[in-house]
């Protein structure tokens, strides 16, 4: 798969590292090294991928991803030297879809790069599979999440999380299977990446998020998608 990256480090002989890795697997990359033009530079490409350092001058990655995300669903790698859990589920709270600590192999980032583009591709889908639950219409193939009328602006893997859920109403995923469905086998992710989604999900679709009736926690178990007869 060919994409146009947009790859925004300050660091420049990164930079150049992984410029070229990405060339070497045919995507064309767009390089920035400071988060300003990191946005000038998405909104002006509408790129595949970002590739998204956390410590950018002038504003920093998690700025410039909150700001992508109230814009665009583009999918964002984080690169990032923070190690602690609480950092790299910021990045995720945030919107990212998947993050990288550094330091880090380029191979390693080149899969994950695969990776997220795969996940993320357009797909051709039959209007069967578009999926209603309750007050909620899920259409995997237009990318859109709808609830009770009102198009909802949702991440990847947000909407990755709806579309599983969706696909067997009143079913209870387990943590680790719908992490699985979001990130494959990654011993970097952890289960509290689901929690994160659930959390924002259900301040966009639920009348009141601290009390839900559609997107159940069960409790010891995990999490279903329920009717909520509307």
């Amino acid at each position: 798969m060919c994409a146009h990256v947009v790859l925004a480090e300050d660091d420049q002989k990164q930079a150049e590292l992984v410029r070229r890795y990405l060339e070497r697997e045919n995507h064309t990359v767009a390089v920035v090294h400071d988060g300003r033009n990191a946005l000038d530079e998405v909104r002006r490409q509408q790129p595949d991928l970002v590739v998204l350092d956390v410590m950018l001058p002038g504003v920093d990655g998690l700025d410039v991803c909150r700001i992508l995300r109230r814009e665009s669903d583009v999918p964002v790698l984080m690169l990032t030297a923070r190690s602690t859990e609480d950092d790299l589920l910021l990045g995720l709270d945030l919107g990212a879809d998947d993050y990288v600590t550094k330091p880090f192999s380029p191979r390693e980032l080149m899969a994950r790069v695969r990776t997220l583009l795969r996940r993320t591709a357009p797909k051709q889908s039959p209007k069967d599979s578009v999926l209603r639950v309750g007050g909620l219409t899920i259409d995997p193939g237009k990318h859109e999440l709808i609830s009770d009328g009102v198009l909802i602006s949702c991440t990847p893997g947000e909407f990755r999380l709806m579309a599983t859920l969706a696909s067997q109403p009143d079913r209870v995923f387990t943590r680790a299977q719908l992490l699985e469905q979001l990130h494959g086998f990654d011993k970097f992710i952890t289960t509290r990446t689901i929690d994160v989604h659930v959390m924002n999900l259900r301040k966009k679709i639920e009348p009141n998020p601290r009390k839900p009736t559609r997107l159940m926690t069960v409790y010891g178990v995990g999490y279903k998608l329920t009717d909520d007869g509307r």
